[in-house]
């Protein structure tokens, strides 16, 4: 896995945010999901930086990136980013949390995005309503705003495996990396802590704006609500299109990253 020490960083207006920056030709960025890293793609850059110029970073108050002091939108820190960089149009590539960022980053600032993937992802509208995924998100916000590392963590990792599933069912060393770098997110952060940041409303509503190639990637075994916001949005834009990872659940580029990396790269070779 990289570390701080393989990461470069930008000087945003609210403080340092880093971000991985390997390979070289047409841009990929690769978007984390919530409360890890962009060390989840660990086993992706090799593959995607043999063609591509790879950037991964760390989202704002996640990983090795600064915290917010200020309100602030995903979007807007992905764009200062590129444009610092000078780079783009971009591929950008999220999961979970990376897709929303992925899709407000195309409906924010479309100059900058060249296609879309998401990974259990729909837009920053979809919201689970499953009793599971319920349940689950009430235990994290309970123990997150009492302060209760152990009770959030092992909440945290149930998402892992998913509803139908058991962590006996998952790679110890998959569970191993995501604790990790949940950890390291975690500790950043008090239970008193504002949260600073400004969400995209109406995201789904603006998807007819879409006018570049969008894939929607699912794990076969994520619920059925996700699959169907899936192939909503790939039926709402011109071109789109869905996939899905067999035998995977939400952390579908984990569970299976070979099989996650032909998949995009040959959404990629499509371009």
């Amino acid at each position: 896995m990289t570390g701080a020490s393989d990461l470069r960083s930008f000087p945003s207006a609210d403080g340092d945010l880093a971000y991985r920056d390997t390979g070289s030709g047409d841009l990929v960025v690769l978007l984390h999901s919530g409360f890890v890293d962009h060390r989840i793609w660990d086993d992706h850059v090799p593959a995607l930086a043999q063609r591509y110029r790879v950037i991964a970073p760390d989202t704002r108050g996640h990983g090795f990136s600064a915290n917010a002091t200020a309100p602030f939108r995903w979007a807007d820190d992905l764009a200062a980013l590129l444009r610092h960089l000078d780079a783009g149009p971009a591929v950008l590539v999220g999961l979970s949390m990376g897709g929303v960022i992925a899709t407000d980053t195309l409906l924010e600032h479309p100059a900058l995005v060249r296609a879309v993937v998401t990974a259990g992802a729909a837009t920053g509208d979809f919201r689970h309503t499953d009793p599971w995924h319920r349940e689950l998100q009430e235990t994290l916000a309970g123990a997150l705003a009492a302060g209760d590392v152990t009770t959030w963590l092992d909440a945290f990792l149930r998402l892992v495996p998913g509803p139908d599933r058991s962590a006996d069912d998952i790679d110890p060393e998959i569970l191993r990396r995501v604790r990790e770098m949940a950890l390291h997110t975690l500790s950043k952060h008090g239970p008193d802590e504002k949260d600073w940041l400004v969400r995209v409303t109406g995201s789904f509503d603006r998807v007819g704006e879409i006018r570049v190639p969008l894939l929607a990637v699912n794990g076969s075994l994520e619920p059925a609500e996700l699959h169907v916001a899936a192939e909503r949005l790939a039926a709402a834009v011109p071109g789109g299109r869905t996939a899905t990872v067999e035998g995977t659940g939400h952390y579908s580029a984990m569970e299976r990253p070979d099989a996650f990396t032909r998949v995009l790269l040959d959404f990629l070779a499509s371009l």
